[in-house]
């Protein structure tokens, strides 16, 4: 019997999503709509009600500046680089190391075989023309790829270009999915020009997920360039060729901003092929000094999208007359993406590769002050390591809240801790509160913003279970080693003030120092560099692979875990940053490469074993999802995908991004 396995997942998708969002999917938007927001004046929350048009009335032609000295302000549209400055500027080969994909890589000028959209909990078929076919026993697999398509410079791709990837990554140690093919694949082979067959090594139903894309995924080379180059892995494939709908245009040598010019032959593109000419003919990707220099650029109608912080979002909706958020009213953020954010502890480092220092660490943070720093109490808690928004709570958070109820924690001389704690979503909606915002005391509505429990603040636990491992106190109550030296911790993230990474980091080591570690925040631009290759003691990352944003499947959380990831402290890890891995994780993620990922049963099963397995050990620190602030300028860009209009998802740094450049619309300013 054959398998076809996306039309499944996506089945599960759509299902999944619809938990998430509050309202249908319509048509895209042509009339009026009356929406609220919420403005300070004088200091005090007030609620206006405006009326936005996906398409204004027509207005009188503006001159308008160049952008960057040379293209037409109304035909380019620019967003902020969620990712910051770019340190590796003339260096596109995504297939080595970080390369700041979204800097319009991913996003624009790439189509991977398959992109899921988590707004719209569709699987949408790029390079490949429809779902993959597996054999009885998940040891074969054949994948049909789309006719038509062409790379930017004008070669055709066909099934040569991913036999030849497969085949290079393989061959090189060097490339960032290279123990990943080496573990999977027997062989590699096109029958023709159109299709691809895959004979694997060991059953694995999860294999062509590695080519399923919402924020990295496994890419495609050109075969015609990649094979004409001594070495692929130091080959900085500059300019960067792809099958998306952009190609690029030029690029700061600092790293400050990427121009991308629409292919004029974009109909070879999947995105043209599927959705139509994009509008813009321009996109831009531009980091900025900070907050500040975002708002302002954005007031200016200089920056069309971007991600703030909360404290930001809301300056910006009060300032600027054309500015909206995804949502109309409190609490304005984009709430449905799959990411959970936290802390990541490098475990191959002492004292971090103990347990009971990563639990006495946790219990040091009181989770409200702690998100009410980083976001003002605007997100859902998650005490496992997938956030807590659509299928997952009814399929995980929920099940397993008997479980973390009874979990103990051994503090040593007989003594136990039961550390979970259902209350504390109940207080971070006290904190709403108490900052003027409009929060329900229906318990439906609280799970649903603030989440179903985390961890209790017990900061005299956590000293109980550092006396246990031998650290001590000096006379100033500051924390020593068990050697006797001062602990130090150096709590590394993005360099973006905007940005998560940088909001848990600093927020964490300002638990920390409360608690009296020597915590530092040392935010960077090569925080990637550091955390894939393990010189870091904490970082702000997220402290789980996120998994695919619907469905009830784990397996792309849990496989980064896979001890064959791993690799020693100061080269690349192919896995999660954490460089954690255990035997019990392996034998989780080996059973769920066995299991029909339609069985939806058993595959809710395996997975809880292997969130409970990361509870146990924390590797990470999961603290609430991933919430977007992202604020678009309507002056020049309209028809935004906002939650009243979720015709896709709402993220320029996303991949699906180029899905949704064929819907926006010009205002003709």
């Amino acid at each position: 019997m054959r398998r076809s396995i996306l039309s499944a997942v996506s089945l599960l998708v759509i299902l999944g999503l619809l938990a998430a969002c509050a309202t249908p999917t319509p048509e895209i938007i042509k009339e009026p709509v009356e929406v609220t927001r919420i403005v300070e004046v004088a200091g005090t929350p007030v609620v206006e009600t405006i009326v936005v048009t996906a398409t204004p009335a027509p207005v009188e032609k503006e001159e308008a500046p160049p952008v960057l000295g040379e293209l037409p302000r109304s035909e380019t549209l620019i967003a902020s680089i969620l990712t910051g400055r770019v340190g590796t500027s003339d260096n596109f080969n995504e297939w080595v190391g970080w390369k700041w994909r979204d800097r319009g890589m991913q996003n624009l000028a790439n189509e991977p075989l398959w992109s899921i959209d988590f707004a719209t909990g569709k699987i949408i078929n790029g390079l490949a023309a429809g779902d993959p076919v597996y054999n009885e026993d998940f040891t074969q697999v054949t994948i049909p790829l789309r006719k038509g398509v062409a790379w930017s410079d004008g070669e055709p791709f066909t099934s040569a270009d991913v036999v030849f990837t497969i085949e290079t990554l393989m061959k090189y140690e060097g490339f960032n999915a290279h123990s990943f093919f080496v573990e999977n694949v027997k062989r590699v082979y096109a029958p023709d020009d159109y299709t691809v067959v895959f004979e694997l090594k060991q059953s694995n139903s999860r294999f062509h997920t590695t080519f399923l894309d919402r924020w990295g995924c496994t890419w495609i080379m050109p075969k015609h360039i990649f094979e004409k180059v001594d070495d692929p892995v130091t080959f900085e494939f500059n300019p960067f060729v792809g099958t998306g709908p952009y190609k690029l245009h030029s690029y700061d040598p600092a790293g400050y901003w990427t121009i991308w010019e629409k292919r004029e032959d974009w109909d070879k593109s999947p995105t043209g092929i599927l959705y139509g000419e994009p509008k813009p003919k321009y996109i831009v990707f531009q980091a900025f000094a900070n907050e500040g220099a975002k708002i302002l650029a954005q007031l200016t109608h200089q920056l069309d999208a971007v991600d703030l912080s909360a404290e930001g979002l809301k300056a910006a909706l009060a300032q600027g007359e054309t500015n909206r958020a995804y949502q109309p009213t409190f609490p304005w953020v984009v709430n449905n993406d799959p990411c959970i954010t936290g802390l990541t502890f490098n475990t191959a480092r002492a004292p971090y590769d103990n347990p009971d220092v990563r639990w006495a660490l946790l219990l040091a943070i009181d989770i409200v002050e702690y998100e009410g720093q980083a976001v003002d109490g605007a997100a859902t808690l998650s005490p496992v390591h997938i956030p807590s928004l659509g299928p997952y709570p009814d399929n995980y958070i929920k099940p397993m809240q008997d479980w973390l109820k009874d979990f103990t924690l051994d503090l040593g001389n007989g003594e136990t801790f039961k550390p979970y704690d259902p209350e504390a979503p109940a207080r971070l909606a006290e904190y709403a509160k108490s900052r003027g915002y409009v929060v329900s005391d229906d318990p439906a509505f609280i799970a649903q913003a603030f989440g179903l429990g985390w961890y209790k603040y017990a900061p005299d636990v956590a000293e109980k279970l550092l006396l246990k491992n031998g650290f001590t106190k000096n006379a100033d109550g500051k924390w020593l080693l068990p050697d006797g030296t001062p602990w130090k911790i150096e709590v590394i993230s993005r360099s973006d003030m905007s940005h998560l990474e940088f909001k848990n980091a600093a927020a964490a080591v300002q638990q920390w120092k409360k608690f009296g570690i020597d915590a530092v925040h040392v935010p960077s631009d090569q925080v990637s560099a550091l955390t894939q290759n393990g010189d870091f003691d904490v970082a702000g990352n997220w402290p789980a692979q996120e998994p695919w944003g619907a469905g009830a499947d784990l397996y792309r959380v849990l496989d980064f875990y896979n001890s064959a990831y791993v690799k020693p402290v100061g080269t690349m890890t192919n896995g999660h940053t954490s460089r954690w891995s255990s035997p019990e994780m392996d034998d989780v993620i080996k059973r769920l490469r066995e299991t029909d990922p339609t069985d939806t049963e058993q595959v809710i099963a395996i997975g809880t074993e292997g969130l409970k397995i990361l509870v146990q050990e924390m590797p990470g620190i999961p603290t609430f999802g991933y919430i977007g602030f992202v604020s678009w300028d309507e002056y020049y860009w309209t028809n935004w995908p906002g939650a009243e209009n979720p015709y896709t998802q709402p993220y320029t740094h996303w991949g699906p991004f180029k899905y949704m450049t064929p819907f926006l619309q010009p205002t003709g300013r």
